[in-house]
């Protein structure tokens, strides 16, 4: 990178680093509370949850997980400053696809709507309105993870690729961090709605995701937090 970038772009260079330490933060709090607590099999299932145990159900929800693409969206703004002078027009295809796909699973995402129904259910008067409200539910679970989560998981799986591939190109990153990357693009080209399979995948690339953010964390902070040098000219 050119020292002028690296100063003029400072500031989002410690926001994205602070924001991947946040994601490395969200992974393994998501994993443990999976693994804890069952994710819910029913409408009525989730609405209890809601009522029950709140913070376990934002994080079954994936609230954390929409928090976690937020801070994604910064990251590939650093991304594209970084590596911008390898190949700018298809880093800009890039990073384009992978901000439509996070637009997409933001408005996918029922959190708050399965709480204001599960609310809504508790408070109900009759049978009539308890079962509008569940089918109001259903209808929420079934567009959660219907085209705009694929869309959200394609998409993003092909930014991810190009950066990898554009990071293989730069002198900013190391070829290690590059095939991290790679590794965990790979990974994501099936979707985790698509079965076991794509299950386990999705499972798989949390792995090569997270030492890859760890690695390109690293990078931002040195561009975020090193002392630049002024230039003093000589005297005459």
């Amino acid at each position: 990178m050119h020292s002028n970038d690296v100063s003029e772009f400072k500031s989002l260079f410690k926001v994205a680093f602070i924001v991947t330490i946040l994601t490395l933060i969200i992974i393994p709090l998501q994993i443990v509370v999976f693994s804890i607590v069952p994710l819910p099999a029913t409408v009525l299932e989730w609405f209890e949850l809601f009522q029950k145990n709140g913070l376990v159900a934002f994080f079954h929800a994936d609230l954390f997980i929409l928090l976690d693409n937020i801070c994604i969206a910064v990251i590939y703004l650093a991304f594209y400053h970084t590596l911008k002078g390898t190949n700018k027009g298809l880093l800009q295809i890039g990073v384009l696809l992978g901000w439509i796909g996070i637009a997409a699973y933001i408005s996918s995402n029922p959190t708050f709507e399965l709480l204001a129904l599960s609310n809504a259910y508790a408070n109900a008067g009759s049978s009539e309105a308890r079962l509008v409200l569940e089918a109001a539910g259903k209808a929420a679970l079934v567009g959660w993870q219907g085209t705009a989560f694929d869309t959200y998981y394609v998409l993003n799986g092909i930014a991810l690729l190009i950066v990898a591939l554009l990071m293989a190109k730069s002198a900013v990153y190391d070829k290690v961090t590059a095939r991290w990357g790679l590794a965990s693009a790979i990974l994501m080209t099936i979707p985790s709605t698509a079965g076991v399979i794509g299950i386990a995948f999705s499972l798989l690339s949390l792995v090569p995701w997270y030492v890859f953010s760890i690695r390109f964390a690293g990078v931002f902070r040195r561009l975020g937090f090193q002392t630049t040098t002024p230039h003093n000219p000589s005297p005459q």
